[in-house]
């Protein structure tokens, strides 16, 4: 799941930020309300990666607090995360994606080094009703390569008129004390899956276990095979299979499964990896953030999914941050890959019938996301991926909308009383199945099935938001892949980590 952005709020400057362990004073800084990181592509990488930085990466942990109105950042700790195996060419990054984007700057002459996009769990949390009723923490990581010099570290974040506002900066001497210059070893065993060239040169995914004994181990490994198959059989992922390099990290859990708090199956695991996070049965996450980071620390990788041990259907995914997928629920192979959208490009849920801790705001016109798959279509001449969308097309464009959503919401009406009465995995299957082979032929035989257009339903809205297609995997569970636009979006995030 993928939700939309929160509206921006206002942020102090240097106050006391209460954190879940300690008070700590807020380093912080409000800068001018509008910087354009991800808009001005035009700012040159003028000097070389060895002259600004080391062989090795920086990560930054931090605790994010807010709630509905404020947003707050106090730094944790500096540490080693082992070698660099980004890009030592796409420092700077012009896709302008991600609710939050970060910067490493030169302290001395303001020359940007290094920069992403990024989403995080603090701004799903904060589009929920919780977060309205009670401030939340966070802990976060920003990785990049180790500098030379000091720098700052500028974090941003994006409006509902899709400009910046700078949040938080904080100054990092790589020679400070603070700074601890130490790396961790990867916590368990690290296995190749398979490899392509050096990790500078590809895009490095990590896949790690999570509710898998030591005696499970060989399942875990068959699963990963089973899924990372799947994942480059699926285009555009299968024709550039040769710019990945995956590997898999062993790492062994006192007890089968994890936890899964709203059936009352308990669990402590080495990521703490959860179902039922902001009350959603299907939505998977860990928020131990240091957990996972010090668990992945010396491990060449830019994206992460994680593989639960369980039939349970569910999973999640984030732009830049992690994925889960639940390998036992026989949907695990369309999960893992949907998800995956999510963390790996950006992509937005194009679904709207299934419910969503999400609070949407139904009033006045929609903001434009800024997840490349989904639009407001405020301006259909200006539609964002207008040149893929073929002479006769209308903007936007008409679908049997009412047929399919008449559909859709009797299912959900069946899943959620399933859900009530915790009915066992095999008929949720059962239903989806059912779903699947109603919605398939539905979705493929409409008059611009198979088109590029603007298709009114999507991100959890019935309207005002618009999708490509009238069907994609980030839609529905059909066997259609992704459509033209997500494959599009996903080769720029490949054309950014496989960089010579």
């Amino acid at each position: 799941m993928n939700r939309p952005d929160a509206t921006y709020g206002k942020n102090p400057v240097d106050n006391n930020v209460t954190i879940m362990k300690a008070i700590r004073v807020l380093t912080g800084i409000l800068f001018a309300p509008l910087i354009l990181p991800a808009s001005t592509p035009a700012v040159a990488q003028t000097a070389s990666f060895a002259s600004n930085f080391a062989d090795r990466t920086m990560r930054v942990d931090f605790y994010h607090t807010g709630d509905a109105g404020r947003e707050t950042f106090a730094r944790d700790r500096v540490v080693s995360d082992g070698p660099w195996a980004g890009s030592e060419t796409r420092l700077l990054d012009s896709l302008n994606l991600g609710t939050y984007f970060f910067e490493v700057r030169d302290s001395a002459t303001d020359q940007p080094l290094y920069s992403r996009g990024y989403s995080s769990i603090y701004a799903e949390w904060a589009t929920t009703a919780e977060a309205g009723k009670a401030p939340g923490t966070f802990h976060e990581s920003l990785r990049f390569p180790w500098p030379r010099r000091p720098v700052r570290v500028i974090v941003s974040r994006r409006d509902a008129r899709n400009g910046w506002h700078a949040l938080w900066t904080t100054i990092i001497d790589p020679d400070s004390p603070e700074v601890n210059s130490a790396s961790l070893p990867p916590a368990g065993r690290l296995w190749t899956v398979f490899a392509s060239g050096p990790p500078k040169q590809k895009v490095d995914i990590v896949l790690v276990s999570e509710g898998y004994t030591r005696a499970e181990l060989p399942k875990f490994h068959a699963d990963v095979r089973r899924l990372v198959a799947k994942l480059f059989a699926t285009e555009p992922f299968k024709h550039r299979r040769s710019d990945f390099n995956v590997r898999a990290l062993d790492l062994p859990s006192a007890a089968s499964g994890i936890n899964r708090p709203n059936v009352g199956h308990f669990r402590r695991t080495p990521l703490s990896t959860s179902y039922n996070i902001f009350g959603s049965e299907r939505y998977v996450l860990t928020e131990d953030n240091r957990a996972l980071r010090d668990a992945l620390s010396n491990v060449p990788y830019e994206f992460v999914e994680i593989l639960v041990n369980e039939k349970q259907y569910g999973g999640g995914g984030i732009f830049n941050d992690q994925s889960t997928v639940a390998v036992g629920t026989a949907f695990a192979e369309y999960i893992f890959v949907h998800e995956f959208g999510h963390h790996f490009a950006g992509l937005a849920d194009e679904y709207y019938t299934s419910p969503v801790a999400y609070q949407a705001d139904s009033a006045g016109p929609k903001v434009e996301p800024w997840e490349p798959n989904v639009t407001a279509l405020r301006d259909p001449a200006a539609l964002k991926w207008r040149d893929l969308v073929d002479s006769g097309v209308p903007i936007p464009t008409p679908w049997q909308k009412a047929e399919y959503e008449t559909h859709s919401r009797e299912i959900q009406a069946r899943r959620k009383q399933l859900i009530d009465r915790h009915a066992p995995e095999a008929e949720f299957d059962a239903l989806f199945r059912e779903q699947l082979e109603a919605e398939t032929p539905l979705l493929g035989s409409m008059t611009w099935s198979h088109r590029t257009g603007a298709f009114e339903g999507a991100a959890y809205e019935a309207t005002g938001l618009y999708r490509p297609e009238t069907d994609c995997i980030m839609f529905t569970r059909d066997a259609v892949g992704f459509c033209r636009v997500c494959r599009r979006a996903i080769e720029r995030i490949m054309d950014q980590y496989a960089a010579p």
